[in-house]
């Protein structure tokens, strides 16, 4: 980078909070999705002013510019694609602020969402968006990405929980967006639009989060079934009955075994399928609908049906559940998750797809995820040094997505779009669709700095590519 431009940086934020070797930039090329892109420079800001001051710089200097949290993304959410400029958000000061009487959260973008999950309870409340990063990812890169979890099927995505925002936008303005009152109609919903823009149309700073009052109750269960379409027909009936479980997740196969090989506690792998329900809400009505679910899977046809006795015995079939991705991460070197998601009713068409794609390719694809609002996680385990193998997997990845839309699905319920969907965004949106969008972009940031290469298809790009041509 440019010396003049690195002075004018230090002016801003002290030497010791930018990073220019090597080792140092290494360090941000990289987040959980498949990819690595090295910054010129690495700036920790500890302020919306910091923030507004580096950013009218960049745009001076035409200076692409790449927010990042604790880096979870799995759609390439903060990869610095075109260099440039990433800003770590984690030395913002972390404010966790629990308005009881409001019942509101007010919070920095660096506070992990489990610590608002935490705080939120000892309060008696309920921050429900859940997803199985919490433990690690910040409540900015939830937001950004709308990344919401298990129990998006009853309460919602993490959209319908912010209600406020201070951010700083493209041209380096601080704007507050929303405020602390539930009901609010006047102009439009900027608040919602930058929830889920990932990191393209704002930088946020500072959020306010709705809570609810705690469920006094829960019962988790789970079963198991010997082919997947039964499966699929449980999770029909159960909904059909009228009763909404908090969540209902679903593991194929080839995830219970990879989980029983990462840390064993007892799940049957002979099982094509497996079905993990919880409900909350009153203790009299929680005890009968656990009851009912149970009941409607054996009648689906479960080979096993076992309901949680105490909060240890929940804990562990959950902690099942959050093993998935790290087990999978211990069969082969590169992983590639995808969360391709359809209506409920095409979850067992979906997966006979996601079978004969496996078959086609001869790859080792996985699929977990949210049954009960058909978000999908076909996962591809690789080795991106494997170019052949590759290749393959880009068709695959490439069928997935189509195969989800064709079903009348999207291209993603919680990940992004990233780098990986970019291409498909006109296959789901339509040209006149995805031309709106675009126009939003172009107002929102003229000089085009903020998190660049994101979202929108580059000319002439029309699928996704993992190799080097």
């Amino acid at each position: 980078m440019d010396p003049s431009i690195v002075r004018e940086i230090h002016q801003i934020v002290p030497e010791n909070r930018v990073f220019l070797d090597l080792q140092e930039r290494y360090s941000y090329s990289y987040d959980a999705s498949f990819g690595e892109y090295l910054p010129d420079i690495v700036i920790q800001p500890q302020s919306a002013l910091e923030i507004s001051k580096l950013v009218k710089l960049a745009n001076q200097h035409r200076i692409p510019v790449y927010p990042r949290g604790s880096a979870t993304s799995l759609s390439g959410g903060s990869l610095p694609v075109h260099g440039g400029m990433v800003l770590d958000m984690s030395q913002l000061k972390q404010k966790c602020i629990i308005d009881r009487e409001n019942l509101l959260a007010i919070v920095s973008p660096g506070v992990t969402t489990a610590e608002i999950h935490r705080k939120a309870e000892e309060a008696g409340l309920f921050y429900p968006p859940d997803p199985s990063s919490s433990h690690i990812s910040t409540i900015g890169g939830n937001l950004l990405e709308n990344s919401s979890g298990p129990k998006g099927l009853k309460y919602g995505t993490t959209k319908e929980y912010v209600i406020g925002l201070e951010v700083v936008t493209p041209t380096g303005e601080i704007v507050r967006t929303g405020g602390k009152t539930v009901k609010n109609v006047t102009g439009y919903d900027l608040t919602r639009l930058i929830v889920g823009s990932e990191g393209t149309l704002a930088i946020v700073t500072e959020a306010i989060l709705r809570l609810i009052p705690k469920p006094p109750a829960r019962k988790t269960m789970y079963a198991t079934f010997a082919e997947f379409v039964t499966s699929g027909v449980a999770i029909t009936n159960i909904l059909s009955q009228g009763i909404l479980p908090a969540a209902m997740e679903m593991l194929d196969q080839q995830c219970i075994r990879a989980v029983e090989n990462f840390k064993p506690i007892g799940l049957p792998t002979d099982a094509e399928a497996m079905v993990i329900i919880e409900v909350d809400g009153h203790p009299l009505a929680v005890d009968e609908e656990i009851e009912r679910c149970a009941q409607v899977c054996k009648e689906a046809g479960a080979t096993s049906v076992h309901i949680a006795r105490d909060e240890q015995e929940r804990d562990k079939i959950w902690q099942a559940r959050k093993n998935v991705s790290p087990a999978l991460a211990q069969v082969g070197p590169t992983k590639i998750s995808e969360d391709a998601t359809v209506p409920r009713n095409q979850i067992p068409a979906m997966m006979n797809r996601l079978r004969e794609i496996r078959e086609k390719y001869q790859l080792n694809l996985f699929v977990f995820g949210h049954a009960g609002d058909g978000n999908l996680h076909p996962t591809i385990i690789t080795d991106k040094q494997n170019k052949e193998e590759m290749k393959r997997v880009e068709d695959a990845v490439s069928e997935i997505f189509e195969a989800a839309i064709s079903l009348g699905g999207t291209l993603s319920g919680e990940h992004g779009i990233g780098i990986m969907k970019s291409p498909y965004m006109e296959m789901e949106l339509g040209e006149e669709g995805l031309r709106l969008m675009k126009l939003i972009k172009d107002a929102w940031d003229p000089n085009h700095i903020l998190n660049p290469g994101k979202i929108f298809p580059q000319p002439g790009q029309t699928k996704v590519v993992l190799t080097d041509e």
